[in-house]
């Protein structure tokens, strides 16, 4: 489950739909770091009142008046087309925007002349001409009025689309510093669409307009997406324009149109669900956000740690001897009364310092929280985090290490599942000039509300992954601007039903294909790295079965798949080397969009298993100069896996003979099945000497623990 969420926006449409929202961060509905902060009103006011004859005679002519002023409408163009845009080379061009009804529309570009007349809905639509790289370039626009375009450019256009991956910015990458002010290229730009969602599709979004790349702009960029088009740029030397549309957590499903997913019947409840309320689902939300405004102002909603005119549990001086202690780390559902609690529970720890440790900066290592916390130390707030897989690690200033006694105070805030301090003992410490304090062991706690007492949230696993929401606010609102084709970073969402994205995810990239109506443009994506603990014996895993989801849609035409099972993180979700996931994906690019006979844009990738006696032997496609194994200690095999007819893998030994590997196992006398990388982190170091590494696979077919997970 991922916490990034870190996009908001307001979102316009052409009428009759209006789904001007902001959208809501994950974390609002039990507060975050800065939870005293009062959360701001919603703006929802409904009039309904019978007016009566004088006053319905003034509105009407007043809305004859009205009639009048929308004659003389003016044109105006969605955020998509504007200055500083960039058009796809080598292809149609339909360029759209509003006006009155019949109002007269031209477009004039690169000396051409284009007429048009809006429809009776007031959208007007013009397709321009294949045009070759180049740029920059005018383009004026008009009807009652006239709108001047600067600097566009005409190259390559992709989507960059998904989850916090592909949403993790720039200035969070590796050598973020040194990266930002080397971000000089004014031939690359991007335009990103703000986290919104709709019931039904939308026709514009908000937020800003296209940026050009420039060391003040690009740390906001897509770091994948960043490194992706400079990568293609330096290469080809023409301009790239990078649209940008994803949101941190979200599942496939949230990003494929309604009609797409009847395919899929067991998304038909949610679908007609959404469909067949009168209120859009940012109204709905804004609705639950307003109720929950209302019960923080209750005294069930209040936090009993932090009540005004009341001791906050945080101040040193306050009595909480008599608190209730339980071992940390660990999650409270260990702990009697607290097996099923969501909500709010605050922590307390002292710590005896020596007057030489004493007005020293200190470090304070919390290890992870779930899911947010706040954090004191003798009473003054030393930082917060949001997300239950962050590590928790927090600068003491010198001026507040006291000798003698030190209180830590630790606000957790829990919206669902297991709650708490949690991870390694090991990390939770303070750090002082002298020595490393441990902090694992029993703390005070106390509860300062139960969450249950919350209304009730009618999209208890978030609005935004709802079935259709995101298609319908992110991307049909850029149908059908011209694309080079897609980049795709997502799947952690759908691990669980790893087998259901089998047909998911081929069904999402057909449809897109479909709504932009150039056939099957290039889509590439990013199968999943390497994150999360593994067991020492093979076994079944989530993550496994969605990376060969992921490897599985290499079966539909021009998709190109970049592997990252070598460059994860396993305690961390969120790998920070972006650089080479954008290597690899314009690698992908190279060969499926740009047609590069000579580019080797994948690692080994099974291709047969050959059963001779005890052993088997496995030959590979995209082997380029060879294969290798990468491992410190020396050619060693790893992570390749293999069982009998009995289904029971056991790790196995082997030797590589060029580009042959033969395996075999002293416990499996009749091996029949292969399975290399099985696991959530593998140690995965089949490479080619070109340095890609080879794909996690399997050789059978055997039901997976996602099978029939829905």
């Amino acid at each position: 489950m991922e916490s990034d969420e870190r996009k908001d926006g307001s979102q316009g449409t052409a009428p009759p739909t209006d789904a001007r929202v902001r959208a809501p961060l994950r974390g609002t509905e039990a507060g975050g770091p800065a939870f005293f902060l009062l959360l701001a009103a919603q703006r929802f006011v409904h009039v309904q009142k019978a007016l009566p004859s004088m006053i319905r005679s003034l509105l009407l002519l007043l809305g004859l008046g009205a009639v009048s002023s929308a004659a003389q409408a003016t044109v105006r163009l969605p955020r998509l087309v504007g200055s500083h845009m960039v058009l796809q080379r080598d292809a149609r061009l339909p360029l759209w925007g509003w006006a009155a009804p019949g109002e007269k529309v031209s477009l004039t570009f690169q000396g051409k002349t284009y007429a048009t007349q809006p429809n009776a809905t007031g959208k007007w639509t013009l397709t321009l001409p294949a045009l070759p790289a180049g740029g920059p370039y005018t383009m004026s626009i008009k009807g009652n009025n006239t709108l001047e375009l600067t600097d566009i450019l005409v190259g390559d256009v992709w989507l960059a689309s998904g989850q916090s991956n592909m949403e993790w910015p720039l200035r969070d990458a590796n050598n973020a510093p040194q990266e930002i002010a080397a971000a000089t290229f004014p031939q690359i730009r991007l335009i990103d669409v703000p986290n919104v969602m709709a019931s039904r599709p939308q026709a514009e979004f908000g937020g800003n307009g296209w940026q050009v790349c420039s060391p003040s702009t690009a740390g906001g960029f897509s770091a994948v997406a960043y490194f992706f088009a400079r990568d293609l740029h330096q290469r080809y030397q023409v301009p790239i324009g990078l649209i940008t549309a994803e949101w941190g957590g979200t599942p496939a499903e949230s990003w494929t149109s309604a009609e797409a997913l009847k395919a899929l019947p067991e998304f038909t409840p949610a679908v007609e669900k959404l469909r067949s309320n009168p209120r859009d689902i940012s109204q709905q939300v804004a609705d639950f956000d307003a109720q929950v405004a209302a019960w923080r102002r209750s005294p069930a909603g209040q936090d009993k740690g932090h009540r005004p005119g009341a001791p906050a549990w945080f101040e040193v001086t306050y009595p909480a001897a008599s608190w209730p202690t339980m071992p940390l780390p660990g999650v409270w559902e260990a702990t009697p009364g607290l097996q099923a609690f969501d909500g709010v529970v605050w922590f307390r720890q002292e710590v005896t310092l020596t007057a030489e440790e004493a007005n020293q900066a200190a470090q304070l290592s919390l290890a992870q929280v779930d899911d947010n916390d706040s954090t004191w130390f003798n009473g003054t707030f030393i930082g917060g985090t949001n997300g239950y897989n962050e590590p928790r690690r927090y600068p003491v200033p010198a001026a507040l290490v006291k000798p003698g006694r030190n209180v830590l105070t630790v606000r957790v805030v829990d919206n669902g599942a297991g709650g708490g301090i949690w991870g390694e003992a090991k990390d939770m410490t303070l750090t002082t000039s002298r020595r490393t304090v441990p902090l694992a062991g029993n703390w005070a706690y106390q509860v300062a509300y139960d969450q249950q007492t919350m209304p009730r949230n009618p999209f208890p696993a978030g609005a935004q992954n709802s079935p259709t929401v995101l298609y319908n606010a992110m991307i049909a609102p850029l149908l059908p601007y011209a694309i080079k084709g897609a980049i795709w970073y997502q799947g952690e969402s759908n691990a669980g039903r790893a087998a259901q994205y089998r047909t998911l995810f081929p069904t999402m990239i057909r449809d897109w294909r479909q709504r932009w109506g150039q056939g099957d443009f290039p889509f590439l994506f990013v199968q999943l790295a390497n994150f999360m603990p593994d067991q020492p014996q093979p076994a079944d895993y989530e993550w496994a079965e969605l990376r060969e989801a992921q490897a599985r849609t290499l079966s539909l035409p021009r998709t190109g798949m970049a592997t990252a099972i070598d460059i994860g993180n396993p305690t961390d979700i969120h790998p920070r080397n972006k650089q080479e996931v954008g290597r690899r994906l314009a690698l992908a690019a190279r060969q499926v969009a740009y047609a590069d006979k000579q580019v080797l844009a994948a690692g080994p990738t099974f291709d047969k298993l050959q059963v001779q006696g005890k052993e088997v032997r496995i030959t590979f496609k995209n082997t380029g100069s060879g294969l290798v194994l990468k491992d410190a200690s020396g050619p060693t095999l790893r992570s390749f896996a293999i069982a009998g007819a009995d289904r029971k893998f056991v790790w196995a030994q082997g030797r590589l003979e060029g580009n042959t590997l033969i395996l075999s196992s002293p416990q499996v006398a009749a091996p029949v099945a292969v399975r290399y990388g099985w696991s959530n982190n593998p140690f995965a170091n089949l490479y080619n000497q070109e340095g890609l590494p080879a794909p996690p696979f399997r050789t059978d077919t055997w039901p997976g623990i996602t099978e029939g997970v829905k």
